[in-house]
């Protein structure tokens, strides 16, 4: 799950020194669409005469583009964006998007989502359309696929929300036929040319409304919107629509909830996962037990809103007992499973003074390995909770089993793996509902809930997961990537960047011909290396 972005302004400009820069407002909806991936983020722009310039690289937004002094190394009237958390492949910086193929036209290009027949397409572009591919991501197998196959669909299968431009041309977006992942369009008057308009696309609404589009319309299943200079949106249908099935983990977790996707607001769906997830309580622990409960509290942040609806339905006083450093990001997409457990008590802290000798109901929106859950309900002992019931909206079901701590074992056993007295999870069917009940006339009324079941509306093919949890056993492995020869400024040593200044030259003309020590075909992909296919201005020296 991550986010992408389209952008083509109404004033189309040549001249270099315009106030006409996509990347300004680009890079700026960057940061309201950071939580959707923190792994990598860029941006790519198209200028006079169809150039196209790039920044991109590991990192968080305001690392990647040095709190926005990179931006003025991007000029140009449309561009695209995005921001990386990864299910598939590795974290090298050549994974980071936009991806950019040359032939034809000049794509850049944005993807969000998952292909479940990646080897076999793969194995098509290698054999058949005889394309080069240099990473293993997903992004790159379907920018080749749509630069293949402009005039034919079909080839891909999965989820995905895409967003790419054509140089010199103009900007689009489409979505998978079932709509599983999100990709709304939006509108503005141009600041600089009276009459023109400027037109959005992202993954979110909120990116779109705080910069001041409006008219926002979701791209529909199966639909393609383009937007040619100077030009109105054209919207194909170009994939049959199947089903309206958004994906509901965005409700749940992944989306802000000042967001609205497919016509339902993610703050309105969550107060009633809330109110849903209270009536469970009572069901399953009983007015006695129910009695005893002094405190009901959030694990910040995004459970704020159903706890508050559990605590309105309970009768029971909502505490806000955990304080969130609010410069440490989400543990759950943090790529490694160390990281995220010395992230959850840097992200965490307990108010003592809310936990000391009482019995406290903890609202989560998920369980997926227990990291989190483990470290929270000790934060609350230490703090003197005397006794700990936490409660879920979902479990997670992830591409391996055995990462899941839900994994054999029933709601009681869970309870005793993070050591609180109770554990209580939302009925799946009453999570779908409190988001079909708000759906608009024509807007969906079933979900993708297979993240929660492993029961997908897409068709999975044997061994995808087993593909999946293959390819993250191995990214976690090679901690020291096999060196390449590199044709940028930035160099790979010792498995960091390191510039040509004084360092070792990581080249294939610095090497003993006579070596063996990296073979020409190696079996394993280095995990950082460069993208050789456009200069990337992340590789220069800082301006300062």
């Amino acid at each position: 799950m991550c986010g992408v972005l389209g952008l083509i302004l109404g004033h189309v400009s040549d001249d270099p020194n315009s106030p006409c820069k996509a990347a300004v407002a680009l890079h700026e909806a960057l940061y309201f669409l950071q939580h959707r991936g923190q792994d990598a983020c860029g941006i790519a722009t198209c200028a006079a005469g169809g150039r196209i310039y790039q920044c991109k690289g590991n990192g968080m937004a305001a690392k990647v583009f040095v709190d926005g002094m990179r931006v003025q190394d991007l000029p140009g009237s449309m561009g695209i964006g995005h921001l990386r958390y990864p299910t598939a492949g590795t974290s090298s910086n050549a994974e980071a998007q936009p991806f950019y193929v040359n032939s034809p036209y000049g794509i850049c290009f944005a993807h969000n989502g998952n292909l479940i027949n990646a080897p076999e397409l793969r194995q098509y572009l290698d054999t058949v359309a005889h394309r080069h591919i240099n990473t293993e991501s997903d992004s790159e197998l379907m920018l080749n696929i749509f630069a293949n196959e402009l005039n034919e669909t079909g080839k891909a299968r999965g989820a995905w929300a895409c967003t790419a431009m054509i140089a010199g041309f103009g900007v689009l977006g489409f979505r998978d036929s079932y709509g599983i992942r999100p990709l709304v369009l939006g509108e503005k008057e141009s600041e600089t040319l009276p009459g023109a308009k400027d037109y959005m696309l992202a993954s979110e609404s909120i990116a779109l409304r705080q910069l001041g589009f409006g008219n926002i319309r979701d791209i529909l299943p199966g639909e393609a919107v383009f937007i040619q200079k100077g030009r109105a949106p054209v919207f194909h249908q170009v994939q049959e629509r199947k089903t309206y099935t958004p994906d509901i983990f965005e409700y749940v977790y992944f989306a802000r909830p000042d967001t609205i996707i497919d016509g339902i607001s993610v703050h309105a769906s969550r107060q009633r996962m809330g109110y849903k997830l209270a009536d469970k309580i009572r069901e399953q622990l009983g007015d006695e037990v129910i009695k005893d409960i002094d405190a009901v509290i959030p694990i910040p942040e995004t459970s704020n809103t159903s706890a508050a609806s559990v605590s309105e339905r309970l009768g029971k006083p909502y505490c806000q007992g955990f304080v969130k450093n609010r410069y440490v990001f989400r543990t759950f997409i943090m790529p490694h499973q160390g990281a995220r457990q010395k992230g959850v008590r840097r992200k965490l802290s307990a108010i003592e003074s809310e936990f000391e000798g009482r019995c406290v109901l903890l609202i989560d929106d998920s369980i997926v390995r227990g990291t989190t859950s483990k470290e929270i309900v000790a934060m609350a002992r230490e703090a003197g909770a005397r006794k700990i019931s936490a409660n879920y909206e979902v479990t997670v079901d992830l591409a391996s089993p055995k990462e899941l701590i839900a994994s054999g074992k029933d709601r009681f056993a869970i309870a005793k793996s993070i050591d609180a007295e109770e554990v209580i999870y939302q009925d799946l069917d009453d999570l779908k509902a409190a988001c079909a009940d708000l759906a608009p006339p024509g807007g969906p009324t079933q979900f993708e809930v297979g993240v929660f079941c492993g029961s997908y509306v897409t068709p999975i093919p044997e061994g995808y997961f087993d593909h999946l949890s293959e390819m993250r056993g191995t990214k976690r492995k090679h901690a020291v990537p096999a060196q390449v020869a590199s044709s940028g400024p930035t160099l790979v040593v010792g498995g960091t960047q390191a510039d040509t200044n004084g360092s070792t030259p990581n080249t294939l003309a610095s090497r003993d011909k006579g070596s063996s020590d990296q073979p020409r075909n190696a079996a394993l992909s280095p995990l950082v290396r460069d993208d050789i296919s456009l200069h990337n201005v992340a590789t220069e020296p800082e301006r300062r």
